[in-house]
């Protein structure tokens, strides 16, 4: 009998290979839009909203905002909607955008360097009172940001700022946001060179030139010359950062491609060492290199980190010497040196280089309001000669005060709950704006923040060890939650009882400046709200059992157990 004949193998299908034109680099001819935001702002720059906001929408109200403006091109002028109160977190990520946004917006004012005068910092205290039901909350990146704003008031609000010299362009959007720089430049004794020419340079050649004003998402600067590193360096998309180079004495070492976020990068060195008149050539090349070969097919991969990952700093060095500085070949220098000192906020009173001292101060997780600046506006010219700062931690410093006018200055700041002696969880607990009124957020920051502090300056009163505990609403990381000593991530978690409620998850031992790395997730490590304290404590306390002899919190966590870190 013959054998029966195999059945033929069936054909297997062939598989669709979906192409895309690149990742929409406009150097590669990819300038087809490829996601809703490339084709907003293909179809009007962003600048231009301004001219709406002032002849039509503040005149006809929130109802008439074109929806591309108002989700969109109005963040180049430093504006956007507030969070509907009343949704819950559960809610944030199901909601549409219009179901999210409340009538009233954010509105950031950029405040470059952290530099202000108390002119200036007096008219932001009025606008906040007489415009944003006082709030006026320091930003981690020396900005002041307002809420409850009616689009109806920010023509006039633009008047007042702009007349003492303040802006609000491309505070926000994928723009060149607010370049943040020593806030004691050119006046601490330790300084190595004063970045604050180039600063100055840097904001002329970008700021509201659309050149620069349609980049694939954000770009971030710093730059500073002080040898405790105070401008987080490590994750901007571009950092100056102050080295004596042994031939040619003080300059700066340039930084690429950090960034955090959902997807943690920290910034890589170039090698190269550029003179303080070279820094706007640099700068200027780096943003051009985004704007040009940045992605922009994928908004989630559209940061200059990711084209630095892929093409490494010594293509990147290449290409901007060959491409954008017409060939001209920069130095290498010296990485800079590790800071002696582990905090970098300039808390306290310090001695300037003239003699005379500054004194940096902490509010509560950056909140401040209208009425107290005003206050710290009449503190600085009555023991000051009327200079103030913001810091990147969220705090504030009073410049050029006489050494008998010290101490009187930090009691009065003490009465306002200002405090330049503040305990370690004053000092070291940031907050970003949480559920409150940002339409990310999962769970509440400030206030939780504000509490962490009491309760841990109670429970643990005699704790001295420098430490950070960085509270965020969402994944996005404005906190900086992955570089924090205790990085508190929100989200919605499961309460004893099984019921969900907000809470965080843990990341432990991030770091600055010193070793900078990203903080260890121990796996299903989270916790509600209302176990923070005991948790922080419970952590705190086997690291003071556990402890080497001055070992910091980030080096204990990386070396302690999941059972010590639980």
């Amino acid at each position: 009998m013959a054998a029966t004949p195999p059945k033929p193998a069936a054909a297997t299908p062939r598989r669709k290979v979906s192409r895309h034109r690149g990742e929409g680099q406009w150097a590669a001819g990819h300038f087809t839009p490829l996601n809703g935001n490339e084709q907003t702002k293909k179809d009007d720059d962003g600048l231009n909203v301004r001219t709406r906001i002032e002849t039509i929408y503040s005149k006809r109200g929130f109802d008439s905002i074109d929806p591309g403006d108002l989700r969109g091109r109005m963040r180049w002028w430093g504006l956007y909607t507030q969070r509907k109160p009343g949704i819950d977190g559960g809610k944030t990520a199901i909601l549409e955008p219009e179901e999210l946004d409340d009538e009233y917006f954010m509105l950031r004012v950029r405040i470059d360097g952290g530099a202000l005068t108390t002119q200036q910092l007096r008219v932001i205290g009025e606008v906040s009172q007489e415009f944003a039901r006082g709030t006026a909350d320091i930003t981690d990146r020396q900005n002041v940001q307002y809420h409850w704003i009616r689009i109806e008031d920010v023509p006039t609000i633009w008047e007042r700022l702009e007349g003492v010299g303040l802006s609000t362009v491309t505070a926000c959007g994928d723009t060149p946001r607010v370049m943040i720089g020593s806030p004691v430049a050119g006046i601490a004794e330790d300084e190595i060179i004063d970045g604050t020419p180039a600063l100055e340079e840097m904001k002329r050649r970008v700021l509201n030139n659309k050149a620069y004003s349609n980049l694939p998402r954000k770009f971030k600067t710093a730059i500073s010359g002080s040898p405790v590193l105070d401008v987080v360096h490590e994750i901007n998309d571009v950092a100056f950062v102050g080295v004596r180079h042994p031939e040619h004495g003080p300059g700066f070492d340039v930084w690429v491609g950090g960034g955090l976020s959902t997807n943690p990068k920290l910034g890589v060195r170039l090698g190269a060492w550029v003179p303080i008149d070279e820094v706007p050539d640099v700068y200027e090349g780096v943003i051009s290199i985004f704007r040009d070969y940045g992605y922009r097919r994928l908004r989630n991969r559209a940061r200059l980190k990711f084209l630095v990952a892929d093409w490494g700093a010594e293509k990147f060095r290449q290409v901007l010497e060959d491409e954008y500085l017409g060939g001209r070949k920069l130095v290498d220098g010296p990485a800079p040196e590790q800071p002696v000192q582990q905090w970098r906020d300039h808390i306290g009173v310090h001695r300037q280089r003239d003699g005379r001292f500054y004194v940096g101060f902490a509010p509560r997780v950056g909140r401040v309001d209208g009425a107290t600046l005003t206050k710290v506006a009449d503190l600085a010219e009555a023991h000051g000669s009327g200079r103030v700062r913001t810091t990147v931690e969220q705090k504030m410093i009073i410049l050029d005060v006489e050494q008998d006018q010290v101490d009187s200055l930090v009691d009065e700041l003490e009465a306002l709950d200002l405090t330049a002696r503040p305990s370690t969880f004053r000092r070291g607990t940031m907050a970003c704006t949480g559920i409150e009124f940002c339409k990310l957020a999962i769970v509440e920051t400030k206030q939780r923040g504000s509490q962490l502090i009491d309760e841990l300056e109670r429970r643990l009163p005699e704790f001295d060890e420098p430490l950070t505990i960085n509270l965020n609403g969402c994944p996005n990381a404005c906190a900086r939650i992955q570089v924090a000593d205790i990085g508190l991530k929100g989200q919605l978690v499961l309460d004893d009882k099984g019921e969900q409620v907000e809470g965080y998850q843990v990341h432990l031992g991030g770091a600055l400046g010193l070793e900078a790395g990203f903080g260890r997730k121990v796996r299903g490590l989270k916790v509600t709200s209302d176990e923070l304290p005991d948790y922080i404590e419970r952590v705190l306390k086997r690291f003071q059992a556990e402890r080497g002899d001055g070992e910091r919190f980030a080096a204990w966590a990386a070396r302690a157990s999941e059972e010590a870190l639980s």
